[in-house]
């Protein structure tokens, strides 16, 4: 089996993360997997959701998007047609959740920061890219936090967190598809670990053929490979 990409089953693409890309946003982070460029922003707001005021602990949400043209065709803003689509919805919640299992809300006091992730290019692999450069984003937000005393980056960042795809491409098991290996892969996951190896989150779907549990372990077994990599890759962006 040969990967459109050329590369070998357990490769991941080039990846990189450009630090402090936005002038505003407390912390930013422009990752790149390949080809799916993600513009990722930490915004610190000293407020939380009405629901969680006076309870002592702090919130950490996510938005997601994709531009116009960050695929082959011009797709409509979700702004004009009046409503976010189910994907945009479930990503979003997918990254809030993801921060949020990192984070000591308390540490955190009674702030709520947003990650936002826009796509800029896609190429696959959209929302493990914005998880995982979204950690770069979250990371540098406390260090600001931290430099100002306003709360101990220590504390409150608990673990890093990073997130891979993983699927079975023309009966092999692949790392990081790309869109020519996740249109036409048999079966397509994505996982969410931390850096000390815990589980997030796992989203599997099989097209057509369902997968094995043989086949699952070697997905479980890339991807846990694959985001001690990516932590790897984090702690040297952030100088770790």
């Amino acid at each position: 089996m040969t990967r459109p990409s050329g590369r070998m089953p357990d490769q991941m693409r080039a990846i990189s993360f450009e630090r402090g890309v936005s002038k505003h946003a407390e912390g930013s982070c422009l990752v790149k997997f390949g080809d799916t460029h993600v513009l990722c922003t930490a915004s610190l707001e000293e407020r939380v959701p009405p629901w969680m005021r006076n309870s002592g602990r702090g919130w950490v949400t996510a938005e997601y998007g994709m531009l116009p043209r960050s695929t082959g065709d011009r797709m409509r803003r979700e702004a004009s047609a009046g409503k976010q689509g189910g994907r945009t919805l479930e990503i979003q919640r997918l990254i809030g959740r993801s921060m949020r299992a990192i984070v000591d809300l308390e540490a955190l006091g009674e702030r709520q920061i947003t990650i936002d992730c826009d796509v800029i290019q896609a190429d696959g692999g959209t929302r493990t890219a914005s998880i995982t450069g979204g950690w770069v984003a979250l990371h540098d937000c406390l260090d600001w936090m931290h430099k100002r005393q306003m709360a101990s980056k220590t504390r409150v960042l608990k673990d890093h967190i990073a997130a891979v795809s993983c699927g079975i491409y023309k009966g092999t098991p692949v790392t990081d598809l790309d869109y020519a290996e996740d249109s036409e892969a048999e079966t397509d996951a994505n996982f969410v670990m931390t850096g000390s190896g815990g589980v997030v989150e796992i989203q599997g779907t099989a097209e057509g053929v369902p997968f094995s549990r043989d086949e699952f372990n070697a997905l479980f077994d890339q991807a846990s490979n694959a985001i001690q990599q990516l932590v790897e890759m984090q702690k040297q962006a952030v100088g770790a």
